[in-house]
C-alpha cells in the first residue's frame, strides 16, 4: 500500500499541492498536518502514519524537508520504517531510494541540507528578535497569567478536593501543569 504524508509549518500555508501530488502518486491513505517540523513532538499525523504503515508498504512524501528538519529525526523515522519493513520515497527528491547505498547517501546529503536550512532560519529569527529588542519593539511573549488570575489559581488550588487532579485545574485556567505548579509552589 502507498501511504502519503504531507506537512506545512503554519496555519496560513496550504497543503493542497502536496495532497494533489501524493494522490497522483497513487497513495491510498494520506496523512496531512499543519505543524512545525523543527522537532518530532506534537506531530500527531506523522505518528499516526508511522503507526499505520505495515510491512511491504511505502511511505511517500512530497519533499524530504516535509518529513524532518534534522538528521537525527530523519534517522529515527527511517529506522522505525526499516524495522517495520516499510519502504520510503520522496517525490521531489527522486534519487532517494532507501534500499540502495547510493540512495542512502543522497538521503543523508539532502537531510543535511534540510538541517542546515533550519539552522539558518533559526539564526535569522534570533538576529531579528535581538534587533527588535534593541529598537524596543519586542517585548517577548505575553504572560499567560495576570496577577489577578494567579490569585484565583492559588485560591482554587488551595480549595481543591482530594480527587481533583492538577491537570483538571490547569485545564480550567487554560495553562499547562508546569505553569500551574510554578504559580502554586
Amino acid at each position: 500500500m502507498l501511504v502519503g504524508y504531507g506537512r506545512v509549518s503554519t496555519q496560513e500555508q496550504s497543503l493542497d499541492i502536496q495532497q494533489e501530488e501524493l494522490f497522483k502518486a497513487g497513495c491510498e491513505k494520506i496523512f496531512m498536518e499543519k505543524q512545525s517540523g523543527a522537532c518530532m513532538s506534537n506531530r500527531l499525523e506523522l505518528e499516526k502514519a508511522l503507526d499505520f504503515v505495515r510491512e511491504g508498504d511505502t511511505l511517500i512524501i512530497f519533499k524530504l524537508d516535509r518529513l524532518a528538519r534534522s538528521l537525527a529525526d530523519l534517522h529515527k523515522i527511517l529506522n522505525r520504517l526499516n524495522d517495520k519493513g516499510v519502504k520510503f520515497k520522496s517525490l521531489s527528491d527522486s534519487s532517494i531510494d532507501t534500499t540502495s547505498p547510493q540512495g542512502m547517501l543522497m538521503l543523508n546529503i539532502l537531510g543535511s541540507f534540510a538541517e542546515f536550512e533550519r539552522g539558518l532560519i533559526k539564526e535569522r529569527q534570533t538576529l531579528g528578535i535581538a534587533k527588535a529588542k534593541q529598537a524596543g519593539k519586542y517585548q517577548g511573549r505575553k504572560k499567560s497569567m495576570t496577577d489577578k488570575r494567579v490569585v484565583q489559581l492559588q485560591e482554587r488550588w488551595g480549595s481543591k478536593a482530594d480527587d481533583e487532579s492538577a491537570k483538571l485545574i490547569a485545564n480550567e485556567f487554560n495553562i499547562s501543569r508546569a505553569t500551574l505548579y510554578r504559580y502554586v509552589s
